[in-house]
């Protein structure tokens, strides 16, 4: 099974939860406490974009048991992700120091998740465990301070809540909407190209939705502000967290109604029009002048797909 297999039409990475949250245990720290010393507890331990995973004769491993993962050098506290099949999973992180001394060993690796999960190495059924443990993980390394008064918080309920015991306010984990959407006028489709993309990539164009402001204006907005196009018809497809570091992409359709494309250069590197023959190519790696579309982990593949009504390009 190639990677491009392990992501079906409608399915793309970090969609599939296999977890129960039990956010009822999360109060419960005597609980959580007993959890996390259970023979079966397992964690994902987290360093900026990367894991730290196991090498073994079947590959990769991402889900350590919590020995493994103090052993390799994690940090102690734990979030607690929920439970699988009845075991406890928690997301841990680690120092830049600890993960250093990891370099060069032939039990472990720290191995970069976009990578993995593009090349198919991680279990897809497990991605969306993944992006809970690195979301939660990276607020918790960012938010150490209370943005009310200024002193050191404390973590609370299983990692789900930092606390000052200066001036008691309460900080929770947020989530950044992004719509991404895949824009056609009549038998084209836009897409559009970022100075980081890899040479010959388009893929939809995205934004983050700004305060008061709806999905169906943020789409609007965004797409004009980027190509020069004005939109309407704007209806919602799916949605796809995305762990960097903390976003829920909102997937969306629109219908443009003009077609002379007007570039932000300093958005966007290019955008153009692409009929359907020119989509299917490019979703299959097989376009004459290198051009590509998005991979199959990421919701644009799943735009363009589906706007091509998916049989057509189920098996890229």
């Amino acid at each position: 099974m190639s990677a491009f297999d392990s992501f079906p039409l409608g399915q793309p990475a970090f969609v599939t939860n296999i977890l129960d949250r039990a956010a009822h245990l999360r109060t419960n720290e005597e609980k959580l406490f007993a959890l996390e010393g259970r023979r079966d507890a397992r964690a994902y331990v987290i360093y900026r974009d990367s894991l730290v995973v196991k090498q073994g004769e079947n590959g990769p491993q991402a889900l350590l048991s919590v020995e493994e993962a103090l052993k390799f050098g994690a940090n102690p506290g734990t979030v607690f992700l929920g439970l699988r099949d009845g075991a406890p999973v928690f997301g841990m992180g680690i120092a830049p120091q600890a993960a250093e001394k990891l370099v060069g060993r032939s039990d472990v690796a720290v191995t970069e998740l976009r990578g993995m999960a593009m090349q198919g190495t991680v279990p897809p059924d497990q991605l969306s465990a993944i992006a809970m443990a690195k979301s939660m993980v990276t607020w918790h390394q960012r938010h150490g301070f209370c943005a009310n008064c200024g002193a050191r918080t404390a973590m609370k309920e299983g990692g789900w809540k930092r606390e000052c015991p200066s001036c008691k306010a309460e900080h929770f984990p947020r989530t950044d909407p992004v719509v991404i959407m895949l824009v056609t006028y009549g038998d084209r489709c836009l897409l559009g190209r970022q100075k980081q993309f890899p040479p010959g990539m388009y893929s939809c164009l995205a934004g983050f939705v700004e305060a008061a402001e709806t999905i169906e204006d943020a789409v609007r907005r965004e797409i004009f502000e980027e190509s020069g196009i004005r939109c309407t018809d704007v209806n919602y497809y799916m949605t796809q967290p995305w762990p960097y570091p903390s976003s829920l992409m909102i997937g969306c359709t629109a219908r443009a109604t003009n077609d002379e494309i007007v570039v932000d250069r300093t958005e966007l590197e290019d955008a153009r029009w692409f009929d359907r023959a020119e989509a299917i190519l490019m979703l299959k790696r097989q376009h004459p002048d290198g051009l590509a579309g998005p991979h199959p982990f990421a919701i644009a593949h799943h735009l363009v797909g589906r706007w091509l009504h998916g049989d057509e390009v189920a098996g890229a």
